[in-house]
């Protein structure tokens, strides 16, 4: 009888196994993009900010090693071939990467890693809310108020006055978030996301490389330099998402959309704890309006996840 009683419990205890197994997996997963998507800003800033390497350089380099990563991962695990693409869906998405990745370095020339974060991730999701707008979406009440509220947050963050930050790098960091706003929103008809990804980095490579040698003259590159720039586009970029596209499909939209609200926050302790970034009253007055305000304006929208730009795929929640 004890026997019979444990032998019908093994299927039951298999299942609780593997679930814990799957959850764990996913956590992992999730904890390593967001980490990664945080890094990208330290490394960026710590390239930057003290000289080691030009902006023009640094994103060149970024976006060559990103690829060149991500192009072997897709490579590995693709299994059939991909449809061929005309050109001119390449080529938009491909100019809405480098735009999101050289302003985003130029930016980081004098911006903090928290500051940075905390524009870009702003303006990335009033781009996503502006365009449902624009495509006759009606704003609904908890979008329109946490719209407010976030709004409010990145003003309080770059207004003129007492520890204020470089405005024209704040302006140049909403370029790039807005920038990559668009680029998410043409990810989401771009096929397969991991594929998708890998060919818009190679696809933006060549541009960086225009502009790099267009400003060849004042190139500034160490061995540091290049070394920060290869990690922020291999291991912090294309790693970051590989990660994320493999816990995407685990994720509801909402649950994928929230867990991002965690990346500012984690990029500006990790800036305190590593780059001996000082901690503004403007950015602790500012941090908690505009991640509330986004969170409130992610579930008042039926949030969609947004930083990376994904592709759902089937099986995601």
């Amino acid at each position: 009888m004890d026997s019979s009683r444990s032998d019908s419990a093994t299927p039951v205890s298999r299942l609780e196994r593997g679930g814990c197994v799957v959850e764990s997996r996913l956590i992992t997963l999730t904890l390593a993009a967001l980490t990664c998507f945080a890094l990208n800003s330290l490394l960026c800033r710590a390239a930057l900010g003290t000289g080691a390497i030009d902006a023009w350089t640094f994103t060149l380099v970024r976006l060559a090693s990103g690829a060149l990563v991500l192009g072997l991962i897709a490579r590995s695990t693709r299994r059939q071939s991909p449809a061929p693409l005309a050109l001119k869906s390449i080529v938009p998405s491909a100019a809405a990467l480098f735009l999101y990745a050289l302003p985003f370095s130029l930016a980081y020339r004098r911006l903090s890693a928290g500051t940075g974060a905390f524009v870009v991730f702003g303006c990335v999701q009033f781009t996503m809310i502006g365009s449902g707008l624009l495509s006759g979406k009606r704003l609904r009440r908890l979008e329109g108020v946490g719209l407010a509220v976030a709004l409010v947050g990145l003003a309080i963050l770059t207004r003129p006055g007492e520890e204020s930050p470089d405005l024209w790098s704040v302006a140049l960091m909403a370029i790039a978030g807005v920038s990559w706003g668009v680029y998410s929103l043409r990810g989401r008809t771009a096929g397969p996301p991991l594929q998708a990804t890998a060919r818009n980095f190679a696809a933006a490579a060549p541009l960086a490389l225009f502009a790099s040698l267009l400003f060849w003259p004042s190139a500034q590159v160490s061995a540091s330099g290049l070394i920060l720039a290869t990690a922020s586009g291999a291991i912090t970029s294309g790693l970051g998402y590989v990660a994320w596209y493999a816990a995407l499909p685990a994720m509801s939209p909402a649950r994928a959309a929230i867990v991002q609200l965690a990346v500012p926050p984690l990029a500006s302790f990790l800036g305190v704890v590593l780059l001996a970034e000082a901690v503004t009253s403007r950015l602790l007055m500012a941090a908690p309006m505009i991640l509330g305000g986004i969170a409130i304006a992610l579930l008042g929208a039926g949030a969609q996840p947004t930083v990376p730009p994904v592709v759902r795929q089937r099986g995601s929640g």
